[in-house]
């Protein structure tokens, strides 16, 4: 009878166990030491070893040849334990066997020696789903049990397990596995049975999988079964009903040069082809993700869950948005995906919600607005890439630059005076330096160039007024965190009647309006602009408190 590869490279020994480093090693000074415990709650992700981990612990005590670190493998309890067959190792499964009569009878068979091994072995499947009283039947004995006895209860859910029950026992955390850890796996597996599989359908695998090792080995079973000796990522994806990468890069490009009817195109040849737009979302939100981390962390292989090759993809992509661009995606995706899940309707949500990714590319943050404010009015963006109903085509010499050309606009001229030194300030406060920040609101000029800041104070006599060197270094900390690199910081004293501090500009424009009355404050040149930015927004007057 064929032997399902999960079950077939089952781990025998600790060694053989992937991961769970901590867990193996705890384990195994315990034993050389004498320091069995009677009570251990193993915790983590389905498929990360918990069950398994606890059969070897048996095996281990059990061992003719122990207790012992590495059990033999040759006597008959380790043989009849790894087949699941040991009078002395019992399972239950606490999904179906949940009851207080349930534990009671187990309660009674506690009472009773081992019928040839050392310890008698209880391995509680599912234990967050005993009831209340189950856990009060069983809470006497797992406090004081027969010195023969050995609980171990497994579960996904360690925060469902009574804080009596956890305080009476050893409780470890499995990790899941890692991207790389797994593709290693099932390439291992898959060369031990003599099939041909590629990096990419490894890498579709082991992303279905989701962290767990035993939904990777079922997952690898049925694509030996489906495609034969060679695995190659399309068949993969097309068994798991996986969205071909072609379509993730359809919705990156659509979205890039700002094209409604591709990604409507999209959906509509995803719908024909049977696909779930549910999953192909999760595929999605996934993708964005990892070209937010390919923009951010320079594609990291272990922080990106991608292919070598996917990896080169990703991060050619994710050079055509910035941070924000990629993160307001994100956002747009991971609130589509939620309300797929209570649709009836999930192809309009999901062409509703690609869409929002397409008008999103047109959009620039309020925060440039207003820095188009505070840089001196006429010369503002404009709130969209392109005129009303000029599409997406070629952009002219006059027309705003893309998000892509802001950001590196952005890193390599200094931003305005006026928007540095509201930047500035606020920081020192959330130091709790505010004196120094008092200090800085009465400078009289604010000169910010590419290795240096100038702040000027009113000429008062002597330099005794003026910041100490201490707080010059902090300030040129500061500075250079803003601006993204090295700058220094330099205190001079100037006339103040040749210079006014454009410190946090948007609260003098509102001070100002709010002292000005009707025609005055409308032409006011930042309230002016502001309404030329916004068409259609009034000003009313201020009111005061």
């Amino acid at each position: 009878m064929y032997t399902v590869i999960a079950r077939k490279y089952r781990p025998q020994t600790f060694s053989e166990v992937v991961n769970q480093e901590h867990i193996k090693q705890t384990l195994r000074n315990a034993i050389e030491q004498k320091r069995i415990a009677h009570g251990y709650i193993f915790s983590g992700q389905r498929g990360t070893g918990k069950t398994t981990m606890a059969r070897l612990l048996a095996k281990a005590l059990n061992c003719v040849a122990g207790p012992a670190a590495e059990p033999c493998l040759k006597c008959d309890s380790c043989k009849e334990i790894a087949q699941s067959g040991a009078v002395d190792v019992i399972e239950i499964d606490a999904a179906s066997n949940r009851g207080i009569d349930d534990i009671r009878s187990l309660r009674e068979n506690t009472r009773y020696a081992p019928a040839r091994d050392r310890y008698k072995f209880f391995i509680i499947d599912e234990a967050h789903q005993l009831t209340k009283e189950a856990w009060n039947a069983l809470l006497k004995t797992l406090e004081e049990p027969p010195p023969h006895v050995i609980f171990v209860l497994c579960t996904t859910e360690s925060h469902s397990i009574p804080a009596t029950i956890a305080s009476r026992c050893q409780t470890f955390a499995f990790h899941n596995l890692g991207f790389e850890e797994t593709v290693k796996q099932l390439q291992h597996i898959a060369t031990s049975e003599g099939i041909t599989a590629t990096e990419e359908a490894l890498a579709v695998i082991t992303l279905a999988a989701e962290g767990s090792l035993r939904d990777a080995l079922s997952t690898l079973d049925q694509a030996i079964a489906c495609c034969g000796d060679r695995l190659e990522g399309d068949m993969v994806r097309q068994l798991l009903g996986v969205a071909p990468a072609q379509a993730l890069d359809e919705v990156v490009d659509a979205i890039h040069k700002v094209s409604a009817e591709r990604m409507l195109a999209l959906v509509d040849r995803l719908v024909r082809e049977g696909h779930n737009l549910r999953n192909f979302c999760g595929q999605l939100c996934r993708h964005f993700r990892n070209l937010l981390v390919a923009r951010t962390a320079g594609g990291s292989p272990q922080l990106l869950e991608a292919s070598k090759a996917e990896r080169e993809r990703l991060a050619a992509q994710a050079a055509l948005f910035t941070e924000e661009d990629l993160t307001r995606y994100l956002q747009i995706l991971l609130r589509l995906f939620q309300d797929l899940h209570h649709s009836s309707q999930a192809r309009f949500h999901t062409e509703l919600g690609l869409l929002k990714l397409v008008h999103a590319r047109r959009l620039i943050s309020i925060e440039e607005v207003i820095g188009g404010l505070s840089s001196g009015g006429g010369t503002g963006p404009k709130l969209v890439a392109g005129s009303p109903g000029a599409g997406p085509g070629p952009r002219s010499s006059a027309a705003p630059p893309t998000p892509l050309e802001r950001d590196q606009q952005r890193r390599s001229a200094p931003p305005p005076s006026g928007e540095f030194a509201s930047q500035l300030i606020p920081r020192l406060e959330e130091k709790g330096r505010t004196l120094l920040a008092v200090r800085l609101e009465k400078a009289v000029s604010w000169e910010v160039t590419q290795d240096s800041v100038n702040i000027g104070f009113p000429v008062q006599g002597s330099n005794a007024h003026l910041p100490g060197a201490d707080e010059q270094k902090l300030l040129a900390q500061l500075a250079s965190e803003i601006l993204g690199r090295t700058v220094s910081v330099r205190f001079l004293q100037v006339n103040e009647q040749a210079a006014v501090a454009p410190i946090r500009p948007a609260a003098a424009a509102v001070a100002t309006a709010g002292a000005q009355s009707g025609s005055s404050m409308m032409s006011h040149p930042e309230v002016a602009e502001f309404l030329r930015q916004f068409p259609g927004a009034t000003v009313e007057e201020p009111k005061r408190r």
